[in-house]
C-alpha cells in the first residue's frame, strides 16, 4: 500500500528553549529563512505524502497561518515584479493538504498520535516529530516507506548516540538485516543504566500501522507520567516485529538551543544567499575560538 499519509505532533511546550518560545512555537522557529516545521513538510512532500496533520494546542495558531494563502502579500509581491518571492510563498500553501486537530491535553506524544486515528482512516503512516529536522540529499521519511514497503512492518527512524544520551531517548534491541537496516524486536524509553539494549535510539521519524492504535487505546502512562509512543511501539515490535533504518542525513533538535544554532550555521552554509559570506565570517571567527 502506498503511504500518503504523514502526522507532525507539534504540541509541546518548548521548555528548553524559553524565552525564546513564551510566545512563539518552537516549530516556528526560523532556520535561515523557514520555519523549522516547513522543512518537515517539505521531506514528507518530497517522500510521496499528499495529506498532513498537524496537531498542536493553545497557542499555535501561528503554524495554521504559515500555511495558509496570503492574498495581499501575495498581491503585493506580484505587484512589484518579486516573482521568486511570489513563488516561494505560494509554494507554502499548496505543496500539500494540511488539516489541524488540537491536543487538548498535553499527555504525551502517544496520546497525540492517537488523535489522528481518524485522519489515518486505517492505513499506514508516517509520524515526523514537530521539533525534529533531518537534512539530507535523501529525504529521511522515504528511506523509511521504502523499508516499510519492503518488510511490511512498522518502521523507525534511529541513530546511535553516546551512553549518556541514550538514556534520554530510547534503547532499541536490534539485530542487522543489511547496511543501515535492522530488525527490532524490543524497546525501552529512557532507559536505566542497566536497562540499555543498545545505542542505537528512535530520532523524530516512524512509519506506523494502523493497529498502533488499538494499543495506544490499553497503553498506561509511563516516563513523565505520559502515554508515551515508544511503549506502544514496544508491544508492536514484541508482538509482529519492526525495522529499524538508520537514515542518512543528520538531525537536528529544535527543541535545543544548541541544536537550533547547529541546523543555522550549517543550513546556512548551503544557502545559496548567505553561503559565501557565512562561510567567510566563520573563518574571521575561527581565531577566537
Amino acid at each position: 500500500m502506498k503511504i500518503t499519509k504523514a502526522v507532525i505532533p507539534a504540541a509541546g511546550l518548548g521548555t528548553r528553549i524559553l524565552p525564546a518560545t513564551k510566545a512563539m512555537p518552537k516549530e516556528m522557529l526560523p532556520i535561515v529563512d523557514k520555519p523549522a516545521i516547513q522543512y518537515i513538510v517539505e521531506e514528507a512532500v518530497n517522500s510521496g505524502i499528499t495529506d498532513i496533520l498537524i496537531i498542536t494546542n493553545r497557542g499555535k495558531g501561528v503554524i495554521e497561518d504559515h500555511f495558509d494563502r496570503t492574498p495581499a502579500l501575495e498581491d503585493a509581491l506580484q505587484a512589484s515584479g518579486k516573482q521568486t518571492l511570489y513563488d516561494s510563498i505560494k509554494h507554502i500553501h499548496t505543496m500539500a493538504n494540511i488539516t489541524y486537530i488540537r491536543q487538548i491535553e498535553t499527555k504525551g506524544l502517544g496520546h497525540a498520535v492517537s488523535r489522528a486515528r481518524t485522519f489515518v482512516s486505517g492505513e499506514p503512516f508516517v509520524v515526523m516529530y514537530g521539533d525534529d529536522v533531518i537534512l539530507g540529499d535523501t529525504p529521511a521519511a522515504k528511506e523509511l516507506i521504502d523499508a516499510y514497503g519492503e518488510y511490511g512492518k512498522g518502521v523507525v527512524g534511529v541513530k546511535k548516540v553516546s551512553e549518556e544520551a541514550i538514556t534520554k531517548y530510547s534503547s532499541l534491541q536490534v539485530e542487522p538485516i543489511r547496511d543501515r537496516v535492522f530488525k527490532c524486536t524490543d524497546m525501552v524509553e529512557k532507559p536505566r543504566v542497566d536497562e540499555i539494549l543498545s545505542l542505537y535510539a528512535i530520532l523524530g521519524r516512524c512509519v506506523l500501522p494502523p493497529e498502533i492504535f488499538d494499543i495506544l487505546d490499553r497503553t498506561a502512562p509511563g516516563a513523565g507520567g505520559e502515554i508515551q509512543l515508544t511503549d506502544a511501539m514496544k508491544e508492536l515490535a514484541r508482538t509482529y516485529g519492526m525495522t529499524a533504518v538508520e537514515f542518512s542525513g543528520k538531525r537536528y533538535d529544535m527543541g535545543n538551543k544548541l541544536g537550533i544554532l547547529q541546523a543555522n550555521i550549517e543550513a546556512g552554509l548551503q544557502h545559496p544567499e548567505i553561503g559565501d559570506g557565512l562561510r567567510e565570517y566563520l573563518k574571521e571567527l575561527s581565531p577566537m575560538l
